[in-house]
């Protein structure tokens, strides 16, 4: 299966690892190899990660990364990664 990553889950990554960076440019790193090796994972089990509670597809995904939850959708011999949020709790 390929792995086909979508613009707006590489604008919020991007996003991500310049605010990670500004604590240090090192976890930023670590934390995009790290993420990266998990979505190239998924094809050996597309449906190992639980049904998305954001969409009503059972081909959308929902895997969980430190505390990030990333979105994807399998479609025939394809896996779009679709976009990565982080739960925040409004106060």
């Amino acid at each position: 299966m390929q792995i086909i990553f979508s613009d707006s889950f590489g604008i919020r990554l991007d996003a991500i690892l310049e605010y990670i960076s500004e604590d240090s440019v090192n976890e930023a790193l670590s934390f995009n190899r790290e993420l990266h090796k998990k979505i190239k994972e998924i094809p050996l089990m597309p449906y190992k990660y639980r049904k998305s509670i954001h969409f009503n597809n059972n081909d959308i995904r929902d895997m969980i990364f430190k505390g990030y939850t990333i979105a994807y959708l399998i479609d025939n011999e394809q896996i779009v990664i679709l976009g990565i949020l982080k739960y925040m709790k409004n106060f």
